[in-house]
């Protein structure tokens, strides 16, 4: 069976073309055939060598967090929950061995307080960049036919449902609803998706990304009603200025100054979301005195949040339906790139356009 793999001892990548094929070990197993993997920035820091944990006993891992698969095999306590021929997306994170952590035995791995969980493709887990591969049904959502190809979305779709999850708790402190205006910062996958389901649940969007419009980017915002600002254009001081204040900020960019600067532009009451990874690129500076002024006078909120629940990935696969439904052909824009498993590094290490994806 072959698998991407990249290997950290020796700095190069490949693909292993005699990967075990793994088999049903236990009754709550499902062995999904893997239809598409989605590349993301995780996979390029990966093969970068920035970070990456192989599996204990090997010296590779095998790539790929975002996954769309079919399956093709259970066993007997999951036959019940999924059948052969069934789409279902395998989530990423798998819960610490703690007794003590209480998130990961509530099944919230994604909030896990040791810090011990395992990701596959990440952290001492293979990833679904190969031909098969078997999860516990408890770690499979399932996934409508209807939803095609899209669904291999579904999980950079949970970053943005998870925050907003938490955002809708954090604002039922107030007992009115406030203004719906939010701005995006980035224009990445993660970024046009966490557009799209703000959209959808009725707030004002403004998009602020570096590219000037018109660009494919800019193009999906304003399909789905948004708009869409360059940082080419607009400073962020101009751009706090000139749109402000917001509600809501869902930083997607992984960019700390642009981040902290469009933080200027958060209204009373407002939430501030980081789902972005920031590379290594040295000390910032920034206006830590206006921001702390700022949050404290404000009654302001600032939220980091990263992998996701159940209760994500499921609102992930409705709200994708819903785009679908409402947004004819706007998701099919943002899988800009498709390519073969054996072609796996060029979107790994040369990524162009705005998502890629290995099919397989």
């Amino acid at each position: 069976m072959r698998a991407a793999a990249v290997f950290p001892t020796e700095r190069r990548l490949a693909v292993v073309e005699d990967f075990p094929e793994p088999k049903i070990a236990r009754p709550t197993d499902v062995k999904l055939r893997i239809l598409s993997v989605g590349v993301c920035g995780t996979d390029r820091e990966i093969a970068s060598f920035v970070y990456g944990t192989p599996p204990e006993g090997y010296d590779y891992l095998v790539l790929g967090h975002e996954a769309l698969g079919e399956v093709v095999e259970t066993g007997s306590e999951a036959a019940g929950l999924f059948a052969p021929g069934d789409l279902g997306i395998p989530m990423v994170r798998i819960p610490c061995s703690d007794p003590n952590c209480a998130a990961c035995r509530a099944d919230r791995q994604d909030h896990c307080e040791t810090l011990q969980y395992r990701e596959h493709g990440i952290m001492r887990l293979h990833g679904f960049m190969t031909e098969y591969v078997v999860v516990d049904a408890k770690f499979l959502a399932p996934v409508p036919r209807a939803l095609g190809r899209d669904a291999v979305l579904v999980e950079p779709m949970t970053i943005a449902e998870k925050a907003f999850i938490q955002v809708d708790h954090i604002a039922a402190r107030l007992p009115w609803k406030s203004q719906r205006r939010a701005v995006v910062v980035g224009a990445g996958p993660v970024g046009l998706l966490g557009a799209m389901a703000l959209r959808l649940r009725g707030y004002e969007v403004v998009v602020y990304s570096l590219e000037r419009a018109p660009n494919p980017a800019s193009g999906i915002v304003e399909a789905v009603g948004g708009r869409y600002v360059s940082s080419q254009d607009e400073s962020t001081e101009q751009f706090a200025a000139k749109e402000g204040p917001f509600d809501l900020v869902y930083e997607a960019a992984g960019a700390p100054t642009a981040a902290f600067e469009v933080l200027k532009s958060m209204g009373p009451n407002g939430i501030f979301v980081l789902t972005g990874v920031p590379g290594r690129h040295g000390n910032v500076e920034f206006d830590t005195h206006g921001i702390m002024l700022n949050m404290v006078l404000k009654n302001q909120c600032l939220l980091g949040t990263v992998n996701a629940g159940r209760d994500a990935f499921d609102l992930a696969v409705a709200d994708l339906m819903k785009i679908q439904s409402q947004w004819p052909g706007v998701l099919d824009r943002i899988v800009t790139g498709r390519h073969k498993l054996e072609n796996f590094a060029e979107p790994v290490l040369r990524p162009t356009g705005i998502k890629n994806v290995v099919d397989l």
